[in-house]
């Protein structure tokens, strides 16, 4: 019987290459979209290209409702969750003296009430199961913060402390929760900025490149996978080094 992981925010950038790579693995995959459109038709027809299933269900992470709706259909589908991977993220980045209730409010109902409201409505079932693999999807920038980022460092400071206290909570159980926080990784919000931004950026990665999707895939494919059976509570970084 295949191996179902549910992920969050995956019809494009890390989201998708996890999807992806997972799939190639031989887990079945649910995952959650707000809009229909071409970035879910060609991740959907990528994850199925690897003789998997792929189940879609509309919904907003931030939305408690809409993570019900979502767990219960996936349960449904396929009958269980082995691993949950809550990756869905947004960033409305600008310095405190600009930055509205909306821009802080929005962040952390996306980034961290969202993972709340997923964990949630799976854990009962990996309860139950006595078995399950949490990967929460946190940033090098909620260790070590970054100016213009209040309202997304303390999200993704907020899921570390999440991760390491419900990894304390249901270790007995043979849940494992960890967190993965990447640094500095090519996706769709960095392709815009100018080559003389990301050399400077490169500067300042000891492995001198910048991250892709693929390296954070593999980390999570690694914590998903039984190799990782006695790791639990811990943060790895995919930075390069950026944050040694």
């Amino acid at each position: 019987m295949s191996k179902v992981a549910l992920i969050t925010g995956a019809t494009r950038g890390i989201g998708k290459q996890i999807a992806i790579t997972l799939a190639k693995n031989g887990y079945d995959i649910a995952i959650n979209y707000r809009t229909e459109n071409d970035d879910l038709k060609n991740t959907k027809e990528e994850i199925e290209k690897n003789n998997v299933k792929c189940l879609a269900v509309k919904g907003d992470v931030a939305i408690f409702e809409d993570c019900e709706k979502f767990v219960e259909e996936v349960i449904k589908e396929f009958g269980k969750i082995d691993v949950l991977v809550n990756n869905a993220g947004i960033t409305r980045d600008t310095l405190i003296m600009r930055m509205k209730k909306e821009d802080f409010e929005s962040v952390i109902d996306t980034n961290l009430v969202g993972t709340f409201n997923i964990t949630k409505n799976v854990i009962s079932h990996m309860l139950k199961a006595r078995f399950g693999k949490i990967i929460n999807i946190s940033s090098v920038v909620g260790v070590s913060g970054n100016a213009g980022q209040t309202n997304y460092a303390a999200s993704k400071a907020g899921i570390i402390g999440f991760t390491k206290s419900l990894a304390k909570e249901v270790a007995s159980r043979n849940i494992l929760v960890n967190a993965v926080a990447p640094g500095f990784i090519e996706t769709g919000m960095t392709d815009v900025l100018k080559d003389e931004i990301k050399q400077d950026i490169e500067k300042n990665i000891p492995l001198k490149r910048i991250g892709t999707p693929q390296d954070v895939a593999n980390v999570v494919k690694f914590l998903a996978s039984e190799d990782s059976s006695y790791i639990t509570g811990q943060v790895i970084n995919v930075d390069g080094g950026m944050l040694m």
